[in-house]
Formats: structure tokens, C-alpha cells, sequence
């Protein structure tokens, strides 16, 4: 992985973020919001896996249930944001969907994914500290503002 910081207007900041081949993307996104020390950010990427899973939450059993995705996929579109959680450490909640050979897409909250041959992601953290906290009621965890 390899990113370039730029600086902008208002405390803000991007970083490009570079995943290479091989790389788990979602530990890779993790550490790196750990390494900047990053509190509150959101995060766009493209580029492709060689496999991934997605997850649909199912309330009633307040678990992801996993989409596996055993090919190779494009990532047509990454979104999400960055706060802390819980336990002090960047809680990331991401969205994707992914493209399949056939023109198909499979959708829902990114899990984990292979890069393959790449991962471009935009990374743009605001001056302000953001938390995640679980929510016992809906066993899931949002941010509290």
C-alpha cells in the first residue's frame, strides 16, 4: 500500500490511498486510518478483487449474513466513513458494489475483498472527532453525534 497525503482548505485533508495485489483491502483501510491516527473521514475507492463479501445486515438475527463473491469482481463503487469506535480504534463502515463478468452486480456492507490488480482509494478526513457506539436495541453500531 502506498498513499500521498495532500493538503486542503479548512483543516481538511485527502490522502490516495494504493492498494496493491494481494492486498485484504478492508484490514489494509484499517490500519491505515489507525497509522494517520484518523477520527472522523469518509472514503470513495474503485479498482478490483479477486474475491470479496459482501454482507446484508438481517435485523431479526443481528448478523451480517455473507455474500461471497469467488471471482473476479470490479469495484464500481466504495463508500463509506471512518470514526472511532468503541474501543478507541477506527471503525470502519463500508459499502459496496461490485461488478461480475456477465454484467451483473452484487451489492451490500464491504467485508473483506483481495485486491486484484489494484485498489484507488480517496480518503478525505474533516477536523472533527466522530464516534461509532453500538446500539444494543438494533445490535448494530452508528455514529453518535
Amino acid at each position: 500500500m502506498n498513499f500521498k497525503k495532500i493538503e486542503l482548505q479548512n483543516g481538511q485533508k485527502t490522502y490516495i490511498v494504493v492498494l496493491d495485489t494481494n492486498e485484504e483491502a478492508f484490514s489494509t483501510l484499517r490500519a491505515f486510518a489507525a497509522d494517520q491516527h484518523l477520527t472522523a473521514a469518509s472514503i470513495t475507492a474503485i479498482g478490483a478483487f479477486k474475491t470479496a463479501t459482501v454482507g446484508w445486515f438481517d435485523f431479526a438475527n443481528r448478523n451480517h449474513r455473507k455474500i461471497p463473491i469467488a471471482e473476479q469482481c470490479e469495484v464500481l463503487s466504495l463508500v463509506g466513513d471512518i470514526a472511532t469506535g468503541d474501543d478507541g480504534k477506527p471503525s470502519l463502515h463500508l459499502h459496496a458494489v461490485l461488478g461480475l463478468a456477465d454484467g451483473s452486480t452484487r451489492g451490500g456492507h464491504f467485508l473483506d475483498g483481495i485486491v486484484h490488480p489494484t485498489l484507488e482509494a480517496t480518503v478525505v478526513e474533516t477536523p472533527a472527532d466522530l464516534h461509532r457506539r453500538h446500539q444494543k436495541d438494533l445490535g448494530i453500531a452508528l455514529i453518535d453525534l
